[in-house]
């Protein structure tokens, strides 16, 4: 079965993990632990966030679950949003999200 344009932009390559994982020190962003994997979007893969660098980050199990689906979410998306700038001078979160036409 073939994936949508949108499937397939909402993907994370394993280039783009590995560059994540490199750029991250790879560790959990948020807490520092080294049983992380650079898979959670900050941009939510449900709202179009794309499967790029800008929206990657490394996260373990644990902080990832409570970013996605705890009640920890605004702290951690506020604590990523802050560190992604950091690293993308011109990050923008208009820029992570998957428009039809795009691609």
């Amino acid at each position: 079965m073939m994936k949508s344009k949108r499937a397939k932009a909402c993907d994370i390559t394993k280039k783009v993990k590995d560059r994540v994982w490199e750029r991250d020190g790879g560790k959990c962003i948020i807490c520092g632990s080294h049983y992380a994997m650079p898979n959670s979007h900050y941009i939510r893969r449900s709202q179009g966030g794309l499967g790029i660098e800008e929206n990657i980050v490394t996260m373990c199990q644990r902080c990832h679950f409570m970013y996605d689906q705890g009640g920890e979410r605004k702290v951690i998306a506020t604590y990523t949003e802050r560190y992604l700038r950091s690293k993308y001078p011109d990050w923008n979160p208009e820029k992570l999200i998957y428009k039809k036409g795009d691609y």
